[in-house]
């Protein structure tokens, strides 16, 4: 066959500074956001705060136009009367306008996330069976704070007995399971592993993705020893394409765990959204931490004009850096506008009647309907807390595993719980139901559960069995 040259049209993501910075600002908490602005406000001549008017404070109008949407995503800006708000006036009165400049922004104590909270919830909220996920548990739990699995599997199968016989292949299979959960890199056994599970997320297309992956395999080890010359001469490639995939690595996450666990338990959590019923419809607004007010700073941008080339430059690279920065803030903004709208699609029951009402749900349905990555959604909901009329929740609170019922429907787990606790509380003190009793009721009312699903679900609601919750008299 004679070569010949053929051009081709096609998409393909490339990890650029912009990319990297933009998924960073994203998993951060509201918090976490305002330190990295204020920050960047000091450090760079061409970011500036801006001016704020007292109609600032209103839902809705933020620095990113109108971050304020109903459930279907229809922009409907709110009046700032209070007596104009559709059967929450009481409510509207006894939180204020969102996000007011006279209240605290920080609402309650936040519980604080370990890295083991974080890959537990996504492993209960994966499509796995019982006993795949008692096996994913055993490896979580010996996951260490830097996201790495630093037990041999033998070790993880002995502490499964002898509930639970589990053959090697088994744990590799669900070790790889994990390794695909968020954040990128966890569940490795070593540095090679940790940057090749994150180069594997990455796509195909990406500039030096595949040399980085041939890199990680062992040679990157030798880097600091021989230089970027003795890998060129080893690998038989072009120094440039050395130094790319050197750029591409050095880009990663030695230490994936590292990010999650940061929060005090005394710490306030700031909320991310806020959510109110308006004429029969669900809004959302981003709240004003999530939106923050800086902007180019006008006379240093006029400077680079006049400046001489060396000033100019500095100037143009600042201002590169700045437009960066607000585009990955619109990015971060919009996207937790799309992950609100489409959780108060799916789960506007649970806000109108708690808990019993919240059907399963998990990140790759929500991923599937906004269009976005499963890793992009964990991202946007973690640390992120939203104010609605039952209080400020976390965004994680939207999601639950699901159970079949009998009428061939799903039950979430949460729902589940919220029954038992209401079964309990009416129950005669004298004559408490057990744990076998309380799942023939379910059963009875379509929730087929077995009796040590009861168990266990009562006791993460720390209530206690019924012997001890027997009253003589």
């Amino acid at each position: 066959m004679k070569p010949r040259l053929q051009t081709s049209l096609g998409q393909h993501l490339v990890m650029t500074p912009q990319l990297r910075q933009a998924i960073r600002l994203l998993q951060l908490s509201t918090a976490e956001l305002e330190v990295e602005i204020a920050s960047a406000v000091e450090s760079n001549p061409l970011l500036d705060w801006e001016e704020t008017t007292p109609l600032d404070t209103l839902p809705g109008d933020g620095a990113q136009g109108n971050g304020h949407d109903t459930a279907d995503g229809h922009d409907d800006a709110p009046p700032a009367d209070a007596s104009a708000w559709d059967g929450d006036e009481t409510w509207y009165e006894r939180i204020g306008p969102a996000d007011s400049d006279d209240e605290p922004l920080a609402e309650q104590v936040a519980d604080p996330e370990t890295l083991q909270d974080h890959l537990l919830w996504q492993l209960h909220l994966s499509h796995l069976s019982q006993r795949d996920r008692a096996i994913g548990v055993a490896i979580i739990e010996a996951i260490d704070d830097d996201g790495y699995l630093r037990e041999s599997l033998d070790a993880i199968a002995e502490s499964l007995r002898p509930e639970l016989v589990a053959q090697p292949e088994e744990l590799v299979t669900v070790l790889h399971q994990v390794q695909r959960f968020d954040p990128p890199g966890v569940g490795a056994r070593s540095l090679n592993e940790c940057l090749q599970l994150q180069l594997t997320m990455l796509p195909a297309e990406t500039p030096g993705r595949e040399l980085a992956m041939r890199m990680a395999e062992g040679p990157l080890e030798r880097l600091p020893r021989i230089g970027v010359a003795g890998l060129s001469a080893e690998l038989r490639r072009p120094t440039e394409d050395i130094e790319q995939a050197v750029h591409l690595l050095r880009s990663l996450e030695p230490r994936p765990g590292a990010q999650m666990g940061t929060t005090s338990a005394d710490t306030y959590v700031t909320p991310d959204c806020v959510v109110w019923r308006q004429q029969g419809q669900w809004r959302v607004a981003l709240a004003a931490g999530a939106r923050p007010r800086i902007s180019i700073h006008r006379g240093y941008e006029r400077l680079i004009r006049s400046a001489n080339e060396h000033d100019a430059i500095y100037l143009r690279g600042r201002l590169q850096e700045a437009r960066w920065l607000l585009k990955s803030l619109e990015a971060r903004g919009d996207t937790l506008l799309k992950v609100m709208r489409c959780l108060l699609h799916q789960q506007s029951a649970f806000l109108e009647f708690g808990d019993q009402a919240l059907r399963p749900l998990t990140l790759r349905e929500v991923a599937t309907e906004v269009g976005l990555h499963e890793s992009t959604i964990s991202r946007a909901i973690a640390r992120k807390y939203v104010r609605t009329p039952r209080g400020t929740i976390p965004l994680r609170a939207f999601f639950a595993s699901g159970i079949e019922t009998g009428s061939g429907g799903e039950a979430s787990s949460t729902a589940i719980q919220a029954m038992i606790r209401r079964l309990v509380e009416a129950e005669d003190p004298r004559k408490p139901m057990s744990d076998a009793r309380l799942a023939e009721t379910l059963k009875a009312s379509g929730v087929p559960v077995a009796r040590r699903t009861v168990a266990k679900y009562r006791e993460a609601m720390s209530i206690p069995s019924s012997q001890d919750r027997l009253r003589i008299g």
